[in-house]
């Protein structure tokens, strides 16, 4: 027998299931709610990922392509929110683009030419971890492109969005939104985490020193690139769980699926985490 507010080995030997956890140790009058909360979370990521499942044999038989866009401020999660959209899905029509920086050849092709060999096949979904909006903010702010190359980038980003969009190419584009001070909290943890310390790298180090010339140009891309058949959703971050659960109901909530009535959870997002960009300025979004 052991005494309130603790847990024994036999006890959690005799637990079949997170339920009967959660009420063992509100039995024991246990501090519960980061217990609480982690079940919940997991909880509602499996019934999500599910319907993710769900949509893709729908995108499948469908013949549907796809593209969802991960944009964002480094460390802002969108790595994270990657592998749990894709942990259960079937990657034979499933598909994580990150390119590398650009050879010499791509260097000089047209700058978008390296991106569409990556769009979507038909029946098949891909995840990009960063895309052809390298050239709307990080190359600017660290000045790997010219400013001649920047602003012909942004003329013909809306041109090239909505030729996919007339051909019936499905893009969503994510901004995973983080505070400055959030940011420079998960770069001391990549630091101090061996696992992570591979993530921390030179541009990392710059996003903090030029935070504001990060801004400058995220709002300009917004300004430029965010139309009513390829809109810009802002996710914010600040709490990681909260901002994958919401964003995979973004994702869901845009196809109707076969079986979506059956979900065993909410499918649309709160609409005070994932905002369309101009409601986002009320917000004031980073």
């Amino acid at each position: 027998m052991t005494a309130k507010g603790t847990l024994s080995a036999e006890d959690f030997e005799n637990l079949k299931s997170s339920d009967e956890l959660l009420s063992l140790i509100k039995e024991k009058n246990i501090s519960f709610s980061k217990v609480k909360n982690t079940h919940t979370y997991n909880n509602e990521l499996r019934m999500l990922q599910i319907e993710l499942v769900k949509l893709q044999r729908y995108v499948s038989k469908n013949n549907k392509r796809v593209a969802i866009i991960f944009e964002g401020r480094d460390a802002a999660g969108k790595g994270g929110n990657i592998r749990r959209f894709m942990e259960h899905l079937n990657p034979r029509s499933s598909r994580l683009v990150a390119l590398n920086k650009p050879t010499e050849v791509e260097k000089g092709q047209w700058y978008f030419q390296r991106y569409i060999k990556e769009l979507p096949n038909p029946g098949e979904i891909v995840f990009f971890d960063r895309s052809w909006y390298n050239r709307a903010v990080v190359e600017p702010v660290m000045g790997f492109c010219s400013d001649v190359q920047y602003k012909e980038f942004l003329q013909q980003v809306p041109e090239f969005e909505h030729m996919m969009y007339e051909d019936g190419l499905i893009i969503i584009k994510f901004w995973l939104s983080i505070t400055k001070e959030e940011q420079a909290k998960r770069f001391e943890g990549r630091k101090e985490d061996p696992l992570k310390r591979w993530k921390f790298s030179p541009v990392d180090r710059q996003g903090q020193i030029l935070w504001d010339k990060y801004t400058y140009y995220k709002e300009e891309m917004f300004t430029k690139t965010h139309t009513t058949y390829s809109p810009w959703m802002i996710v914010k971050t600040n709490d990681k769980k909260v901002a994958r659960l919401e964003a995979i109901r973004h994702v869901l909530s845009q196809f109707d699926y076969e079986g979506k009535t059956e979900a065993g959870t909410v499918l649309n997002p709160d609409p005070n985490i994932v905002m369309r960009y101009y409601r986002s300025n009320i917000h004031q979004i980073d």
